[in-house]
This record gives C-alpha cells, sequence and structure tokens, in this order.
C-alpha cells in the first residue's frame, strides 16, 4: 500500500484527468477569472498597501507582476501581494469550506510567469492544486472553522505547493518534499476573521507554495509521511481526530471532484455563511416591500460553523460586518442590497442600519450538507412584522452562484466587469486590466505564454 503523501506526490509529478480534463479545466478558468477579477477590485484595500510597504520596494529584477501596479517582484512576493488583493473584499469564490482560487491563482500565475508555463498548463495546476485540497479536505468529518483553522491558509499552502510543483514538472520525491514543507508552513485562524489578517492567510498560503517548491529543489528534506502521521498535518488539524489517515489516494486523477464540488462565485462581497441569509431576506423583502420600520424580528436558521464565522453582532466597521448575520440582515433590509457600497464604516453604524441588529436572532441547527461540512443542509428566513404579519422563506439549500445554483456566463462577465470597474475607480491609474483581459481569460487554454495575459 502507498501512504497518503507519496499517492499525492505521484499524482502531482504524473497527472492524470480522465476524459474529464476540459470540463474540469473550464471550471478552473472560473476561479482564475473570479480570482483576477477581486484582486483588481480589492488591490486599494488597506491591507494590500501594508503587505506592499511590508514587502518594500520591488526588486531590481522582479520575476512575476502585480499586475495593478505593473511592477514586478520575486515570484512569492508577487503571489502574496495578489492573493491578498483577490481575498481583501471576501468577494472570491468559494469551495471545499475555503477559498481555493485565491490561493492557487496568484501562486502558479507568478510560478507560471516565471516558467513561460502555456495557459493550458497554468489550469491543469490549478485542478491539480484544487484536487490536493479535496483529497485532504474531504477525510475529515468534523468542522475546521469550529476548531479554529481557516481552511484557505491551510489547505491553501498545500493545494498552492501542488500547483507549483506540477509547473516546475518536479520528480516525485521533490513533488513529495515540497507537499510535506507546505504542510509545515500552513497556518490560518479563524479568530482573525473580521480584520486584515484573513485575507493575509490567503496571500501568505500563495506564497508558501511557491517556497516550498523552491526549498524542495534546494534540498531540503522534510518527512515522507506527513500528512498521515499520527503527529502529522491531518491529525494535528483535526477537531476530534476522527480524521481517515489510512486510506489511500488511489482515486487521485480518475474522479476529478471539481467536477462534483466545482466552484461557488459569490454575489455579495461578505462571508459565504451568509449568503443564503441574504437571499433569503431579500426575497421576502423585495417581495412584500418591507421596510426598516416594518420589522419586529428576523429570525435565521443556519448551521453551527456559519454562526460561529458570523461572529459580529454588532459590528462598527466594514470589515466586522463582512462577519455579521446581523448586518447581513439590516444591509438587505435597508438597501436592498449588501454589496461594496453598503461595507463602509459609515452605512454599518447608520442608526436605521444598526437599529435592526439587536432583531436579529440565530438558531444553530446540526444538519450537514454532505456537499460543504461547514454549512447546514439548508438554512432560514422567517421576518415577523410590527403589524403581526409573518413571512418564511422557506429551506434555502443553494444561494445563487453556487456551484449547484450556478451564475450563468453574462453575470460572471459582469462581476468580472464591475469588479475592474470599482479597481479603477479606487485608482484611475490601475494597471493590468484592458479591454483585452476578459476575453484572453476565456481563451486562456490557448495562450502559449501566460505572460502575454497581463498586457
Amino acid at each position: 500500500m502507498t501512504g497518503l503523501t507519496q499517492s499525492m506526490a505521484n499524482f502531482v509529478a504524473n497527472p492524470t484527468f480522465g476524459e474529464d480534463e476540459k470540463a474540469a479545466c473550464e471550471i478552473a478558468k472560473t476561479g482564475l477569472m473570479d480570482t483576477i477579477a477581486t484582486m483588481m477590485a480589492g488591490h486599494e484595500e488597506p491591507v494590500v498597501k501594508i503587505v506592499r510597504k511590508f514587502v518594500g520596494a520591488p526588486p531590481a529584477k522582479g520575476e512575476a507582476p502585480v499586475p495593478f501596479t505593473g511592477e514586478m517582484y520575486s515570484a512569492a512576493d508577487a503571489a502574496m501581494i495578489n492573493g491578498t488583493a483577490g481575498h481583501a473584499l471576501d468577494y472570491d469564490d468559494v469551495a471545499l469550506s475555503g477559498h481555493p482560487s485565491t490561493a492557487i491563482a496568484p501562486a502558479i500565475l507568478a510560478a507560471g510567469y516565471v516558467l513561460n508555463s502555456s495557459g493550458q498548463d497554468i489550469l491543469r495546476a490549478y485542478v491539480i492544486g484544487y484536487e490536493i485540497w479535496a483529497e485532504l479536505s474531504t477525510r475529515e468529518k468534523d468542522q475546521f472553522h469550529l476548531k479554529g483553522w481557516h481552511p484557505t491558509g491551510v489547505f491553501g499552502a498545500v493545494a498552492a505547493a501542488a500547483g507549483v510543483a506540477y509547473l516546475n514538472r518536479l520528480s516525485v520525491d521533490d513533488a513529495r518534499q515540497a507537499l510535506a514543507i507546505s504542510a509545515s508552513l500552513a497556518s490560518g485562524l479563524v479568530a482573525n476573521f473580521g480584520t486584515m489578517t484573513k485575507p493575509f492567510h490567503a496571500g501568505r498560503a500563495a506564497a508558501h507554495g511557491i517556497e516550498a517548491v523552491r526549498l524542495s529543489q534546494l534540498g531540503l528534506t522534510s518527512a515522507a509521511d506527513v500528512f498521515e502521521h499520527p503527529a502529522g498535518f491531518l491529525h494535528a488539524l483535526s477537531p476530534a481526530g476522527h480524521v481517515d489517515r489510512t486510506r489511500e489516494a488511489n482515486q487521485l486523477g480518475k474522479t476529478l471532484r471539481i467536477l462534483d464540488s466545482g466552484i461557488s462565485i459569490k454575489r455579495y462581497p461578505v462571508c459565504y455563511s451568509g449568503h443564503r441569509t441574504i437571499d433569503g431576506v431579500l426575497a421576502i423583502t423585495e417581495r412584500e416591500n418591507l421596510k426598516a420600520d416594518d420589522i419586529k424580528h428576523v429570525h435565521l436558521t443556519m448551521g453551527p460553523a456559519q454562526a460561529s464565522m458570523l461572529r459580529n453582532h454588532h459590528p462598527v466597521t466594514g470589515l466586522e460586518a463582512k462577519f455579521s448575520a446581523e448586518f447581513a440582515v439590516a444591509s438587505a433590509i435597508v438597501a436592498r442590497e449588501v454589496g461594496l457600497s453598503q461595507l463602509t464604516d459609515a452605512f454599518v453604524t447608520r442608526k436605521d442600519v444598526s437599529n435592526l441588529y439587536g432583531k436579529v436572532s440565530i438558531e444553530v441547527v446540526n444538519t450537514v450538507c454532505p456537499l460543504d461540512s461547514a454549512f447546514s443542509l439548508t438554512d432560514r428566513v422567517v421576518i415577523e412584522t410590527t403589524d403581526g404579519r409573518k413571512f418564511d422563506s422557506g429551506e434555502i439549500r443553494f444561494p445563487f452562484g453556487n456551484a449547484k445554483n450556478p451564475i450563468d456566463t453574462a453575470g460572471l462577465k459582469k462581476k468580472f466587469m464591475d469588479c475592474v470597474a470599482t479597481g479603477r475607480a479606487q485608482n484611475p491609474n490601475m494597471r493590468g486590466a484592458d479591454e483585452g483581459l476578459y476575453d484572453r481569460l476565456v481563451n486562456l487554454e490557448n495562450m502559449q505564454n501566460i505572460r502575454d495575459l497581463f498586457k
């Protein structure tokens, strides 16, 4: 029997995709497009400016671009800046209880730039990273968020390393070393949700993927059984030890999980745990033409991990509001929208908005979504008005934009263009997003050199 770590390394070094490669790469392309869009929209956020200041001035001979500035940095630093920007607004896509694209895409784009990789190789690298993330995360029965782990940080580092290892065509032994190194670099805590450190998790995961590969290439050693070891990655992360460390990863490349789990595109730039709630509140509010003064009480039903992430019951900043069910409800009622323009400190603390926070209650249910254990099977919204009426959303299974309730091509393009417009409105000198960028991404599999992406 081949151990888990070795099986993963075998797949990364010699991947197979079966007959479904084209479909898998189309999903990967969606993830890349959404990440680049949210990266452009979030590039002026304070956290990105801090990370750029921390990195310092670009070197005289940089390796990879930070497209929105037009500057070249080391590959790891470019990945860190771009990953942080992509997650800064919490508007990037969702899957596997985290945000895979914002960790994987910046890493493989930076590494691919250095290596003159083709667009098709970038897409394959994304699929490989996604499959490694899925292989690890789906072995756990319990919810990582409840233990305090942010999957984007902990699985993102390993997934990014897998994609970068493939692009570098590492041998099986070197790929195994890189994956094991990334396992020790991985981190990210739920306690930092609602602060600048959360998007930094994504940036560091992307950078760690590149660093792990380069350290492996230089000869840094690591454990050959780091993922399955009793003191290794999976057991250390496990909330209660209910993790399968023994099963061989013999389905990698045979059954592609990306085709089942897919990628969910966010409609709202807030924590995905609240998206069903927002859909439900908006549907009722718009149908019944409810106003803030009409609301007596709003009762929400959701899973425990969702409730734990939506931890800010009386937010006072736009960042805190991203992780607040109360804000999600209030914004949907007052503005009939939960968008970037509502996520300001001024709107969050506005009296007609904040007065609704105390009218929201949350009931936790212990059903589990079989596709993502961080979510309950369904959520529910019940709104009671001051004149005694009661409106029930019914069970909400998949929010709009979910992989099982997907956004169409027109919707994806609209979000992309809106994100680019948001970025340009904040910085008229923003680089990297010319009119042809979207079309080049649509045809990424035909691009001979990824350096042609950002012109």
